[in-house]
């Protein structure tokens, strides 16, 4: 047996829901059609009445509506290798009649596009009926609800497989930009001896969104910007930012590093988060009456490491901010002196780099130069490239090859789930109200307490 088998089966579990129709099957239509070769795709669900051709059409439907296009040719061989199951998750039939269809198959990849409460339920019935030898197993995002709870699904998740066949999936790792992260880090060399706290003031990290909670209340309001993107989108981006360069080129020897600096992030305080609220939040259906989850934080990081220490990480995320898009602004230190101080008026921009990661992909400097003319006087300019590939790999197309492959680097790890929610514990329970924020502004004016006098750098609409 080779290291990493490629899964000979695909046994999805959910398939009759709507991340299996948004997400999946889309992911799966582009697989085919980018020329990979899929196995047979083994569909589970407690759905009443369903049968083999309402799952081809609740596929075909999210293939069109949410897909990057349709091709029939292609469709019609995805619909070929598709089979349905419909059981209980509790039914311990369900199962047998699972292992009976995987027949010879020695290395099925399972994926969990059900409710975290019923992955214990799934795994100990996969594991009972021989499902999980040789297997590898695909649990969503959200990891647990606080870091007792990822402990404990980890521990469940152990009962039946080892760590290397256990693949987390947070989409937002599968995503071009933020591998850019990576790759720009540590494939240009003038980087790397100015990326430090001896040059680097701060960073600025703003993920933003200009719609509410779009009909999701009832199950945003159990979860909130905290444990819906901060502890997972967020640090992941921070750990890539912050992180030492690996120590090669597997996917151990990154994940080595990203979990390191996460261990690293200082534990949060109170005095560290801003929590806000947009208007008219309680009125969204599903939102309890007196809700006091935060659809917005801004929240003032610091990693405890030679390279960061002292440098503040600013982070925010929020619903009904002017734009939807995620940028990184890192802020370089003013030069020592003024040499130009007689001829020019008022305080400098500092020098920064700033990466957008959506809805564009793009990168630029900002620095200074001079105007025209006999006077020592100069401007801001910004130094710009766009990458914006239009037929890129979606993230679900690129985690589920990589799953499929046992390829791991663009998955989270058990230690770095576990540090990450390390960091936000002390704020989960014990934390500020939060603070109201009108629809289409930067959020509530407390989050400038995090700057220390200094200012929010808002993202501008993308370059045309």
């Amino acid at each position: 047996m080779t290291e990493n088998p490629i899964s000979d089966a695909l046994v999805l579990f959910g398939a009759t829901g709507d991340l299996a129709r948004r997400k999946i099957f889309p992911a799966l239509h582009d697989m085919l059609r980018h020329g990979r070769t899929l196995p047979p795709i083994l569909c589970v669900a407690h759905s009443p009445g369903w049968d083999i051709e309402r799952l081809r059409a609740h596929a075909h439907d999210g293939i069109v509506s949410f897909g990057s296009g349709l091709d029939e040719a292609v469709f019609r061989n995805l619909a070929s290798l598709l089979t349905y199951i419909n059981g209980d998750y509790e039914d311990p039939e369900t199962y047998v009649a699972l292992r009976r269809a995987l027949e010879h198959r020695k290395h099925p990849l399972h994926y969990f596009a059900i409710p975290p409460a019923m992955f214990p339920v799934v795994v100990r019935g996969l594991a009972a009926a021989g499902c999980t030898e040789g297997a590898r197993v695909v649990v969503e995002k959200p990891f647990g609800r606080d870091l007792e709870s990822a402990r404990s699904l980890n521990a469940t998740l152990y009962e039946a497989l080892p760590e290397s066949g256990i693949f987390r999936i947070d989409h937002y790792l599968g995503k071009e930009a933020v591998q850019n992260i990576l790759y720009f880090r540590f494939a240009n060399s003038f980087l790397e001896p100015i990326w430090n706290r001896n040059h680097i003031r701060q960073i600025q990290i703003t993920m933003s969104e200009n719609f509410g909670v779009a009909g999701r209340g009832r199950f945003y309001d159990s979860v909130g910007a905290i444990r819906d993107v901060l502890q997972n989108h967020l640090l992941q981006i921070l750990a890539l930012l912050a992180m030492e360069p690996p120590l090669g080129t597997s996917a151990e020897a990154v994940r080595d590093e990203q979990a390191k600096l996460l261990k690293a992030i200082r534990p949060l305080e109170p005095g560290d988060m801003v929590r806000g609220q947009y208007e008219g939040y309680r009125k969204e259906e599903g939102v309890a009456r007196g809700s006091d989850t935060e659809t917005y934080a801004a929240v003032r990081f610091y990693v405890d490491t030679w390279r960061w220490a002292g440098v503040p990480f600013i982070v925010r995320t929020g619903k009904h901010l002017p734009l939807t898009t995620t940028e990184i602004r890192a802020e370089f230190q003013l030069p020592p002196q003024r040499v130009f101080a007689l001829s020019e008026a008022g305080p400098l921009a500092p020098n920064y780099l700033r990466m957008r990661l959506s809805p564009t992909v793009s990168i630029a400097l900002g620095a200074r130069t001079k105007n025209a003319g006999d006077r020592m006087v100069g401007r801001p300019v910004e130094l710009y490239v766009c990458n914006n590939h239009p037929d890129e790999m979606s993230a679900y197309e690129r985690l589920l090859g990589d799953a499929m492959d046992g390829e791991a680097m663009l998955f989270a790890r058990q230690d770095a789930v576990e540090a990450a929610w390390r960091v936000v514990e002390p704020v989960l329970a014990h934390r500020d109200p939060a603070c109201f924020y009108e629809p289409g502004t930067w959020g509530p004016a407390e989050a400038d307490l995090l700057l220390a006098g200094g200012r929010w750098h808002n993202p501008r609409p993308p370059q045309s």
